[in-house]
């Protein structure tokens, strides 16, 4: 029996909570199993944040400072990690599925001839293996993936479960690495420049996901509904996905996290990245066919129904009272 391993990110100098929701999912698989959690904290100047994390479930911190890290470089990271895996004995390695941790979790599995596992929301130990969980078909079923032995590399959904925040007695250790030739190099950061609506600053949020069947209801139905409330118009990944709306109107994890004082969900079955993107809002309302849409699941109020029938009669209904 191995150990887990969390591979931690560092964003803006400081852990991303991110990374202490592995140390929850860590603790909770290693209490059921008997492994010893592990991490990697890796980058230049970390010290501290390896203490940090060592005081915050991250176990055993294993610290590589490099200047080959200072800045997002998947090969330099995936050898980092490579060595981090060997140190401390893991069959379990837990990555943030976050932009950077799509770059390196596949790269280490192939490298490694390892499982993989991406997208989990729920992990437990089972037997001498894992039994991973994670939703398929949009959020319409939920997929129970078993590992029967060796390394499995597994990419967990942020706000799958809260954040690690417990003091813990764990420790710090240096892991010197070898990077040798890297083939690549950081050059630099562009930031986009910032266009359409901030979704962030919306009190009132009224989006729309596949259900809506078509691109041209968006302006015909959810539109007026958000202008009706003085709200703004959102969607969910496979509306960005398939080109009706452009990406700036995306909810998620991989589009803006948002928390309005009233969010409705039309149309949209709730996959694990659109729900991460706004269950933390004040209020949602969830409109939808299928009474077992995962949406519902985060609603304060759930309406089963076509949301054809639905939204326009709101829409009136506000209007109305607004004279």
């Amino acid at each position: 029996m191995g150990n887990i391993l969390i591979v931690a990110e560092i964003q803006k100098g400081q852990l991303r909570e991110a990374t202490l929701e592995l140390a929850s999912f860590a603790q909770k698989v290693a209490g059921g199993s008997g492994r010893e959690v592990h991490s990697l904290v890796a980058g230049k100047g970390i010290e501290a944040l390896a203490d940090e994390f060592s005081k915050k479930g991250g176990g055993t911190v294993h610290v590589v400072e490099s200047e080959n890290l200072e800045h997002h470089n998947a090969e330099a990271a995936i050898t980092a990690i490579k060595a981090a895996i060997e140190a401390s004995g893991a069959d379990l390695v837990l990555i943030s599925n976050t932009p950077s941790g799509w770059d390196v979790a596949p790269g280490v599995a192939a490298s490694l001839d390892a499982g993989f596992v991406s997208e989990c929301f729920a992990i437990e130990a089972d037997g001498d293996g894992f039994s991973f969980h994670r939703r398929v078909f949009n959020g319409k079923l939920d997929a129970n993936v078993v590992s029967t032995g060796g390394l499995v590399v597994a990419s967990v959904q942020p706000g799958a479960t809260t954040p690690f925040s417990e003091t813990t007695d764990g420790s710090v250790s240096k892991l010197d690495v070898s990077f040798g030739d890297l083939k690549t190099r950081f050059v630099e950061v562009k930031q986009a420049e910032a266009k359409g609506v901030d979704l962030t600053k919306a009190s009132i949020i009224v989006s729309g996901g596949r259900g809506v069947g078509a691109p041209e209801k968006f302006p015909e139905v959810i539109q007026p509904l958000a202008d009706a409330l003085g709200g703004a118009m959102g969607a969910s990944r496979p509306v960005v996905d398939a080109g009706w709306l452009p990406h700036e109107y995306q909810v998620g994890s991989s589009g803006q996290v948002v928390q309005p004082k009233l969010y409705i969900a039309a149309g949209i079955s709730g996959a694990i990245q659109h729900l991460v993107g706004m269950k933390t809002s004040n209020y949602i309302v969830a409109i939808n066919k299928d009474p077992d849409a995962p949406i519902f699941e985060v609603a304060d109020l759930g309406v089963v129904a076509d949301l054809f029938d639905i939204v326009p009669a709101l829409t009136a209904a506000v209007t109305a009272a607004k004279g």
